[in-house]
C-alpha cells in the first residue's frame, strides 16, 4: 500500500502548480486550469484520508461533490469567458476595463 505522505506530496505539488498558474498566466482560461488543479489536488486529499479510515466512505463523497462542482465552475466559467470575449475581444482578464473612464 502507498503511505500516505506520498499522497500528501502530490497534492501538494499539484496545489502549489495551480496556485502558480493562477497567478502567473495572463489568459483567462488558463487560469480556470489553475483552479481545476487546485480543485483535483483537494480531491486527492480526500481519498487519501478516505483510505486512511478505510470504513467511512465520507471523504470519497466529498470528492464527488467537489468533482460535481468543478464540472459545473468549468462549464459556467467557460460560458461567461466567451461571452466577455465576445464583448471585449480579449481572452486577457486584464484588458477588461470597463470600470475605467
Amino acid at each position: 500500500m502507498i503511505p500516505l505522505e506520498h499522497y500528501l506530496i502530490l497534492s501538494s505539488i499539484l496545489f502549489s502548480l495551480g496556485i502558480m498558474i493562477v497567478i502567473i498566466k495572463q489568459n483567462a482560461i488558463a487560469v480556470l486550469l489553475g483552479l481545476e488543479l487546485m480543485l483535483n489536488a483537494a480531491n486527492i486529499n480526500l481519498v487519501a484520508f478516505n483510505l486512511a479510515h478505510p470504513h467511512r466512505l465520507d471523504g470519497q463523497l466529498f470528492a464527488l461533490f467537489v468533482i460535481i462542482v468543478a464540472a459545473c465552475e468549468a462549464a459556467v466559467g467557460l460560458a461567461i469567458i466567451l461571452r466577455v470575449y465576445q464583448f471585449f475581444h480579449s481572452p486577457v482578464p486584464d484588458d477588461i476595463n470597463i470600470l475605467k473612464d
